[in-house]
């Protein structure tokens, strides 16, 4: 239950005691890590609370992967000014996010590691930071990594900069301000920072965060939002509760709002209803606290509307001002995504309590409600959906929290979302930025060439590192990176972004390995597992239940093979002197959900439960599956 905070002093002309600043970076460069020592050095936490390392990323996904997935507000009170900061995420999947947060700011910290230095994510956050004409600072963060360059990672963020900005068409004078524009060094894990470079490999001089917080009073405006016109409140972001329903996230962009005040709900229809604002609650730290009324440029979160969406507008219901919906990226890959019809369906040690068609589609169109970057089409049949997001990474996100919640699912491999241009096929592509050993160059430049991946760039560094940029089909990115983790033994680094639509590339080379495909029911026997070790690499290990078209390992030819893997030793009434000789088998290969979207074949998908992944055949049966081919190659 929320608590009623005390309440600030009517205000003056203009919102000085105001900062609104979003935080951006590419995957892992410290975001998160940066908020938590602001967090700590702002006085937010007692000296009795108990510390936790990355305490926005709340998630239980979120801290299993180490990344952020929702975008987090919290408020920072710093020398009597309130610093609300949005956390945003670095995965280009999670794209919505970062514009909705972007949306509730007046600037922005881009966050650049002194050693990796701008990467494609950071390219993409930017890219939407600059389009909303929004002051950026650069902060270098991890000075301390051995292998920082703090200087060329500036040098080559300020091209970045300038790119961007010529790609957008800004003008001039906005472009020499951007070059200009201040720096500072950081070790967020330190809690230190400083706006002198810092020799490479070092902390910062300086005993705390205190140089960032001061180029952040200076440099990021105040809200300069209408304190005296009709009340615009712009949703952007929902929550819920348990005591308050559903709770929606504003930016009060001009007048005021009260509690228990009547105002009008503009919705995406054009509709205009009077509804009663219930509480109102504002961020202190990390928690949420009741708050009478907010002022133009605060960030609220406002109880009461059940049915509000993102984009909608809280008005002066006398004179109803809509402000403009907010507009993310078209999705680009889609999956199909339907109730679980496999033979082992609510069959599970822990099965899944949610198994009805019914409860997946209430539970697609809830993900509706707070994701704008996602997208649910029907399909050819009433148990299935097509399920459009930015990247595989959020589809799996999404499957994995159904998973958790106690559905049983039917996933579709990934597939791209093309588009007609002057009546010809147009496909996603992407850029990807890979950094590898020189040793491993032949190879992974070999893997892409055959994905149709075109080389824009590559550079080799005193390390004997080389860093590669290509052009690839968003479809020749699919099951990628376990290919790419293969050839370069686990040193690769590869990120993506996507680069817009192209004209369709044809046919890319398929997966080159062949599945092992089990072609009866029953439990997996040892003595089937030794006799099938030298055909390929399994996914399943002794006693696990299989069905007949459920695929059990990856074959090592590109042909797939029917095998028993439920076969059992005969018993002769002859004795062997080697007869009871243990059996030593090789462990399973473990294949992680995203693994196993991206080992699936054309005519494959996966089955979801709250205690398995499986990878199975689309049809389960051998002779309709042959039928199948013999159909798919017959000419139309």
């Amino acid at each position: 239950m929320s608590v009623t905070a005390p309440e600030r002093p009517e205000p003056t002309t203009g919102r000085p005691d105001l900062r609104n600043v979003a935080i951006v970076a590419h995957v892992d460069h410290g975001k998160t890590t940066l908020v938590d020592a602001m967090l700590r050095q702002s006085g937010a936490f007692s000296a009795r609370a108990e510390l936790v390392d990355r305490v926005m990323d709340s998630g239980d996904l979120e801290r299993e992967k180490g990344i952020t997935i929702l975008a987090k507000n919290t408020a920072i009170h710093r020398d009597g000014v309130t610093i609300n900061v949005i956390d945003t995420p670095g995965h280009a999947d999670f794209g919505g996010e970062v514009e909705r947060g972007l949306s509730m700011v007046d600037g922005v910290v881009l966050l650049v590691d002194a050693s990796e230095g701008p990467l494609p994510q950071t390219r993409f956050v930017l890219r939407k930071a600059l389009a909303a004409h929004l002051p950026v600072i650069l902060v270098v963060n991890k000075t301390d990594r051995g292998d920082a360059r703090c200087a060329e990672v500036v040098d080559e963020s300020l091209e970045l900069l300038l790119e961007l900005a010529t790609d957008l068409g800004l003008d001039d004078d906005v472009v020499a301000n951007l070059l200009d524009l201040p720096v500072v060094y950081a070790s967020a894990r330190a809690g230190k920072a400083s706006t002198e470079r810092p020799a490479d490999g070092t902390v910062p001089d300086s005993p705390d965060l205190q140089p960032l917080f001061d180029i952040l009073m200076s440099q990021v405006p105040a809200p300069t939002d209408d304190p005296d016109g009709p009340l615009q409140a712009h949703v952007t972001n929902l929550d819920a509760s348990s005591y308050l329903g559903r709770i929606a996230l504003c930016r009060v962009r001009s007048g005021r709002i009260r509690r228990g005040q009547q105002v009008g709900w503009c919705r995406a229809d054009g509709s205009v209803t009077r509804v009663k604002v219930t509480e109102l609650l504002r961020t202190e730290a990390l928690e949420r606290v009741s708050t009478e009324y907010a002022d133009a440029g605060d960030i609220v979160a406002v109880a009461g509307i059940a049915e509000v969406t993102i984009g909608d507008t809280l008005a002066d219901p006398e004179d109803p001002r809509p402000l403009p919906r907010i507009t993310v990226d078209e999705p680009a890959i889609a999956m199909t995504i339907g109730i679980n019809t496999s033979p082992l369906a609510g069959r599970d040690p822990k099965p899944g309590t949610r198994l009805t068609a019914r409860l997946v589609k209430n539970r697609l169109d809830s993900e509706l409600v707070g994701n704008v970057s996602m997208r649910v089409l029907p399909t050819e049949r009433p148990d299935a959906w097509e399920v459009q997001g930015r990247g595989e990474l959020a589809l799996a996100i999404l499957v994995e929290q159904m998973r958790r919640e106690g559905f049983e699912l039917t996933v579709g491999k990934p597939e791209v979302v093309t588009k007609k241009v002057d009546g010809k096929v147009h496909e996603p592509f992407e850029r990807l930025s890979v950094d590898v050993p020189e040793e491993h160059l032949g190879a992974v430049t070999q893997l892409l060439a055959a994905r149709k991946g075109e080389m824009l760039e590559m550079a080799h560094s005193a390390s004997g590192q080389v860093r590669m940029e290509f052009r690839v089909p968003a479809r020749g990115l699919i099951g990628f990176r376990t290919e790419f983790l293969t050839e370069t033994r686990g040193t690769g680094i590869a990120n993506q972004l996507f680069d817009g639509y192209g004209p369709w590339v044809g046919e890319l080379r398929a997966r080159i390995s062949g599945s092992l495909i089990a072609d009866r029911p029953g439990p997996v026997t040892p003595y089937a597992i030794q006799q099938l070790s030298d055909r390929g690499d399994l996914f399943v290990g002794p006693t696990t239940p299989v069905y007949a078209g459920m695929v059990v390992g990856e074959n090592a030819r590109a042909d797939d093979m029917e095998v028993n893997i439920v076969r059992e030793k005969k018993l002769t009434n002859m004795r062997s002197s080697t007869g009871d000789e243990l059996v030593r088998l090789t462990p399973p290969r473990q294949l992680s959900l995203e693994q196993s979207l991206e080992f699936c074949a054309e005519d494959e998908c996966v089955e979801v439960t709250p205690s398995a992944v499986r990878i199975r055949k689309v049809i389960l049966d051998a002779q309709e599956r042959h039928k199948a081919r013999n159909r798919a190659k017959q000419p139309r």
